[in-house]
């Protein structure tokens, strides 16, 4: 660092600065000091640093399954966020499974990281709280905070799942299924829900209308698992009309195991994914979907992660609002398709 120093022409606290907190030193200042680091060679040591009481610059990202692209560009959102910073993050999946969960909060908590954003399957609170007491930050997203005292990021997907829902009965649909999974994390949950509140507050049976369809994902492979759910929606005595999925990705599968059936989306059954991905719009048919904004999702949890170091912060939850985009794979039951809408 004194290297660095000299040949910058800067204090070595400035270079610490540079270092830790970049984003107080001067732009003109920031540059030369980069470009003497590169010069001389210099890589800071994490464990050392650490060791003098700096903060690590990996940040740990838990998500349900990295193999999702809606995870895939959350966890661009908080790459983003924590550049600034001077962060990297470490990106690791639970597969929806509680034990895993755990074990990699135990790892992550080992290796004293900066702090963690995390999408929980893990009902129990008690290993997120803990590694909050013990001053690693612990962000939540795409998950509600409820009444835990951290800071969160989420949809509501309540009114989410009623979109989808309230569509599907204006189209004139009485048989609607939700696609989801035998473990479920609470923003599913509440899609669930959410379809379920619309078919009851149209007046119509939930025990009769609403079809609750899950599939075992451990691991979750999900395009697999929801194209061969087509058959079990279809054998059915009173088959449904309409399905919600409990994201894109399901949605993708369910519409190929319903083409190898030989059935038409949405003339023989209407089809909505849920999440938006660029994918959906370049299906056939297209997809109709509940938009949600997964970069921005992962750009705030890095922003209220990077926050709670500031004197001052309080825990709180930013919430986004979903919104319907409907496109050409809902229409009325039993009749040709609209087109784009």
């Amino acid at each position: 660092m004194r290297e660095v120093a000299r040949v910058a022409g800067v204090s070595v606290s400035t270079v610490a600065n540079v270092l830790s907190r970049p984003s107080i030193v001067a732009a003109e200042t920031l540059a030369r000091v980069q470009a003497a680091i590169e010069a001389v060679g210099y890589v800071p040591h994490g464990p050392a640093r650490q060791l003098r009481g700096l903060p690590s610059p990996v940040v740990g990202s838990v998500t349900l399954d990295l193999a999702n692209p809606f995870y895939a560009e959350l966890n661009r959102g908080i790459e983003d966020g924590l550049a600034e910073a001077g962060c990297v993050i470490l990106a690791c999946s639970t597969d929806l499974r509680r034990t895993r969960e755990r074990r990699l909060l135990t790892l992550l908590h080992a290796q004293a990281v900066r702090g963690i954003i995390i999408s929980p399957i893990d009902d129990d609170p008690e290993p997120l709280l803990r590694l909050s007491r013990d001053g690693i930050p612990v962000v939540l997203v795409d998950h509600p905070r409820g009444r835990l005292d951290l800071c969160a990021v989420t949809v509501d997907d309540l009114l989410g799942g009623r979109l989808a829902g309230e569509h599907l009965i204006a189209l004139g649909h009485r048989r609607i299924a939700f696609l989801g999974a035998t473990v479920d994390p609470g923003p599913v949950l509440a899609r669930r829900e959410g379809v379920r509140q619309a078919v009851a507050a149209a007046g119509l049976d939930p025990a009769v209308s609403f079809v609750d369809v899950r599939l075992r994902l451990h691991p979750p492979p999900l395009l697999d698992a929801a194209a061969q759910a087509a058959r079990r929606l279809v054998d059915r005595a009173a088959p449904p009309t309409a399905v919600v999925c409990v994201n894109d990705t399901a949605a993708l599968g369910l519409l190929d195991g319903l083409h190898a059936l030989g059935l038409r989306v949405p003339q023989d059954i209407s089809v909505v994914g849920y999440d938006d991905l660029p994918f959906a719009r370049r299906l056939a048919p297209a997809l109709t979907t509940v938009h949600q904004p997964p970069y921005r999702l992962g750009r705030a949890a890095a922003e209220l992660l990077l926050d709670e170091s500031r004197p001052g912060h309080t825990h709180r939850e930013t919430l986004f609002q979903p919104s319907l985009v409907v496109r050409s794979s809902t229409g009325p039951p039993g009749t040709e398709a609209a087109g784009d809408r």
